[in-house]
């Protein structure tokens, strides 16, 4: 679907590209004050080669987190003002360059804690409980009788969940994981008093299962590698809903492929959306196209903290969620 832009009722209002399809009511705060350009429907986003055709005439870009935000598209945009992304991460904006150039970059930190833990136990249940199996098994008509035992999965009460990562997100899914009867242990780069804090070769050999929650940078880059999964308990699980570089995905499928790990959950790969054969032929995985944060109220709120942050800089205001510190004066463009 070609982008198209709304309304028009003042050529001299700001522009503004939207990379995905998103509700007029969610971008309420940019009534009257900005045009928009929308991107597609479907779930889909504007493709790099549209949103640089776009870029010279634009004041403010709203993402999914999914744009890179580079040296390429900020010479295209001079008159960019704030680049607000609708997703917790920002690694692919260059904060630096967009700092150098006055451009506001802004996030949407607090909305997707609580859907992205609720998938992180949805996802632990079912490769605990071999849910993904079993549903092949079913939809391929290979199903004759009961059979007892056949599918025995483990129980998660007494198992050791491992968290790497402990900010917002790691501790929502603490409180989760231990009312399911988990005991939680919990590693972050900065050594801490807290309970259930574990230096992470020891959370590594202690848990049943490791879930990441880190961001990408240098120090996450390829964290779970072929030494750290050979450092995990045999037969563990590992779940990731943090992006998909912190995993060596080579040597995690030869970790599941010889049987050293039980299973994975991966929201999230290294080359989106492009998967490894390899993955996708294992049974003992579950594999989801980025969506763990993504459920219809994150998705809402998130739209309208990035309105209001696009808002408030096209009004000559600081915006809140800021993740770089342009002056003051890129508010007086």
């Amino acid at each position: 679907m070609p982008s198209r832009t709304l309304p028009r009722p003042s050529s001299a209002l700001p522009l503004v590209l939207v990379t995905s399809s998103t509700r007029r009511e969610d971008l309420a705060p940019l009534r009257g004050k900005a045009r928009l350009i929308m991107g597609p429907g479907g779930g889909d986003t504007m493709p790099r080669t549209e949103v640089l055709r776009h870029a010279p005439r634009l004041s403010a870009i709203i993402c999914r987190g999914e744009l890179q935000i580079d040296a390429e598209l900020l010479e295209r945009a001079p008159n960019l003002r704030i680049v607000a992304s609708a997703s917790v991460g920002v690694d692919k904006l260059d904060l630096p360059r967009m700092e150098q150039q006055g451009v506001f970059a802004t996030n949407a930190p607090d909305y997707f804690v609580e859907a992205t833990a609720d998938y992180t136990i949805g996802a632990i249940i079912s490769l605990l409980r071999r849910l993904p199996e079993a549903d092949r098994y079913v939809r391929t008509g290979r199903w004759r009788s009961f059979q007892p035992g056949a599918w025995d999965g483990a129980l998660l009460r007494g198992k050791v969940l491992g968290l790497i990562g402990y900010g917002a997100i790691g501790r929502a899914v603490a409180k989760r994981a231990e009312a399911f009867g988990l005991t939680v242990i919990h590693h972050r780069r900065t050594a801490s008093q807290d309970p259930g804090y574990t230096p992470l070769p020891e959370l590594l050999a202690r848990s049943d299962i490791v879930s990441l929650h880190v961001p990408l940078n240098d120090d996450s880059r390829t964290l779970i590698n072929a030494a750290r999964i050979r450092r995990m308990k045999r037969g563990a699980y590992l779940i990731n809903v943090s992006r998909g570089p912190v995993v060596d995905e080579k040597a995690l499928i030869s970790a599941l492929e010889s049987g050293r790990l039980a299973g994975a959950a991966l929201d999230v790969f290294a080359d989106e959306p492009r998967v490894p054969q390899a993955l996708r032929r294992l049974p003992n995985t579950l594999l989801t196209p980025h969506l763990g944060g993504g459920t219809i109220e994150s998705r809402r709120h998130s739209s309208l903290t990035c309105a209001t942050a696009v808002a408030r800089v096209l009004s000559g205001q600081r915006p809140e969620n800021l993740k770089n510190s342009p002056s003051d004066q890129s508010l007086r463009r």
